[in-house]
Formats: structure tokens, C-alpha cells, sequence
């Protein structure tokens, strides 16, 4: 696994919209708080040519510009990390126009984003043995004031924490709009991890990978699938899935994690963190969040963590996908801790 430099106490932080640019609010005037809150702390910004724009379709800008800036922006030698600017609902289609071969030789940068920002944490891990951080997109880090989730993903891209502990409150409704785009997450609601395949104290370890799962269930099967090769090549060290989801509904969560499941993605799997869905709460046909997983995961015999702090229903515990993590959880205490080996 390739783990690239960390964030320099004077280092460049480089902005890309492969995803949704911060055109219109309150994303733009976060991302521009986020730039002001950066420069503070003694750091230059780089922006890619897709920041602000707008004019894709569930992209900032055509497949091909979202591509080319990508890889360009990943590759340059201005910036020493990377931000997202924002998830979307295409980015797969600029897959075709990142140069993931060059990336591959290339010198390893980090990059953070999550959701369909899943596009380009998971293949970096799956497909260039590069580790990616799984965590906030540039506009969060413009809240006033920053909650911890953005100071430990701060932290971080700097090298200085690796271990997460989750956070005690979550939040169901934001009250960030386009006349309050500052709103730090509105936390309201206690975080109650539900266990499953496991006693406690519950413990496991193993290489992280994981993200959306909207979007890895659409690069299944496809020629940008490196799943089973990436769980053969460390399954000594065994596979800890991550995951959470967008727009699925509990029954499309099942028919993901069943596909997942019969690809042979779980292959060498040692445990299972699943984040707050979007559609947390939803029941259909008697099938809810816990059962539309833990039913199909079960044969694997594994510890399932879930409700965990991961995905769109902030906060979210910021992971290094392609790290070796040790997990440990008992009466509501949860610990990722991850090494770079």
C-alpha cells in the first residue's frame, strides 16, 4: 500500500470538482470560508478549473474536464493534497478520462471526499494500491465553528491523529441553508451503535476499503472493478468493509450488499462498519436498515458495527481507505485505530 506524504505545517492544499463544484449556495460561500479558514492556518490554496462551475449534468463540468482536471490535479506537483469540492450523482462518468495508469506511477497524493467522491477514494485504494481518506469535502471545513469530526479530518491530512472515536451526537435535519451557509452541523439526536455477529467487547482488525455504496455497487462488474484482486493480495492481513448510502432505499441497500456478497467482494472479510444511511428509520414490507444488512452478512460469521459515524448524516469519523485498522468497540465506545503499514 502507497501512503503519501502528509499535509506540511506550510503546505498547499489543492481543490478539484470531479463531482459538484460550489457554484451556488450555500457551497460556495463555505468553500470560500474554507479557503479563508485554511489560509489562517498557514496554508497556500490551488485551485482546479472546475471549482465553481456548474454547468454538468450531475457534474461541475463536462466527463472529459472533470477527467483531465483530475488527473492533472492529482499528478501536479502545485498542491500537496487534495480536496473534493463536493459529491454529485455522475462522477463514474469521468472515469473513462482519469488517467488512473499515470496515477498509478505517479508520486501518491492524498485525497479526501466522500459519497460519490467513492469513485475515486475506492479505486485509488482498489486499483492503485494508494491510500485516500474517506472524509468531509472542502465547504464543511467553512463552518463556524468547526465541529470535531472537521478538526480530526484537519488532523488527519496533517499525519497527527489516527485513531477515531466516533462523536456522541448526529444530525437528522441541517439548519445550514443558503442564508446561513456557516451553520456548523446541527447535532441533535444520540449515536447508539447496534452490534450484530458479535459479543462484546467486540474487536477486529484488518486493511480498510469502503465508501458509498451507491456508488461501488455501479462500478461492480465493470472494468474498473479491482475488488477481488485487491481482498486475494492482503488477505493475510483480512478486509474491514466500510460503508454507507445515498439515495437507497432499504430494500436497494439489500440488493447491493447481496450482489456485493455474491461478486466475492467479502471474500477474507474480518468485520463490518456501517454508517447512518440516509434513509435512516425507513421500513418497507417489514424490512428495516438492520436487517435489509445483518441478514445477508450474517453467514460470514464477523462483528457488523451499525449506525456507525460514517456518510451523509454528519458527523462522520474520517478513514484512511487502504490502512491496517484495529477496531474496538464496547457499550457505545467505538475506536478505529490505523497504521500505515
Amino acid at each position: 500500500m502507497r501512503y503519501p506524504d502528509f499535509l506540511r505545517e506550510d503546505g498547499v492544499i489543492g481543490f478539484v470538482a470531479p463531482s459538484f463544484g460550489c457554484n451556488i449556495e450555500p457551497y460556495k460561500t463555505g468553500f470560500d470560508h474554507a479557503q479563508e479558514h485554511f489560509r489562517t492556518l498557514g496554508h497556500s490554496v490551488v485551485l482546479g478549473p472546475n471549482c465553481y462551475e456548474g454547468r454538468g449534468l450531475g457534474i461541475s463540468n463536462t466527463p472529459q474536464a472533470c477527467g483531465r482536471e483530475l488527473t492533472e490535479g492529482y499528478l501536479s506537483p502545485a498542491s500537496d493534497v487534495l480536496i473534493s469540492c463536493g459529491g454529485g450523482e455522475l462522477m463514474c462518468e469521468i472515469l473513462d478520462y482519469v488517467d488512473f495508469e499515470k496515477i498509478r506511477q505517479g508520486k501518491p497524493k492524498w485525497y479526501m471526499g466522500y459519497s460519490d467522491n467513492t469513485n475515486m477514494t475506492f479505486l485509488l485504494t482498489t486499483l492503485c494500491d494508494t491510500a485516500a481518506i474517506y472524509g468531509p469535502c472542502a465547504p464543511a471545513f467553512g463552518m463556524e465553528p468547526w465541529h470535531p469530526a472537521i478538526e480530526d479530518a484537519y488532523r488527519l491530512l496533517r499525519g497527527q491523529k489516527f485513531s477515531m472515536e466516533g462523536y456522541p451526537l448526529w444530525e437528522k435535519e441541517s439548519i445550514k441553508d443558503e442564508e446561513h451557509p456557516l451553520e456548523p452541523y446541527h447535532v441533535t439526536e444520540t449515536r447508539i451503535i447496534r452490534t450484530f455477529g458479535g459479543k462484546e467487547p467486540v474487536r477486529f482488525s484488518g486493511r480498510l476499503v469502503g465508501g458509498c455504496m451507491d456508488c461501488m455497487i455501479n462500478l461492480l462488474g465493470t472494468c474498473y472493478d479491482g475488488v477481488k484482486d485487491f481482498a486475494d493480495r492482503y488477505k493475510e492481513d483480512g478486509i474491514i468493509w466500510f460503508m454507507e448510502s445515498c439515495d437507497l432505499s432499504v430494500l436497494s441497500v439489500r440488493r447491493a450488499v447481496w450482489q456485493m456478497k455474491h461478486a466475492g467482494w467479502f471474500d477474507h472479510v474480518k468485520g463490518f462498519l456501517i454508517g447512518r444511511p440516509l434513509c435512516h428509520g425507513q421500513e418497507i414490507m417489514g424490512l428495516d436498515q438492520y436487517r435489509a444488512i445483518a441478514d445477508v452478512l450474517e453467514s460470514f460469521r464477523v462483528p457488523i458495527l451499525m449506525d456507525v459515524d460514517l456518510g451523509h448524516l454528519p458527523p462522520m469519523m474520517p478513514l484512511i481507505s487502504g490502512s491496517l485498522a484495529a477496531v474496538e468497540y464496547q457499550e457505545q465506545k467505538i475506536r478505529v485505530e490505523m497504521a500505515l503499514k
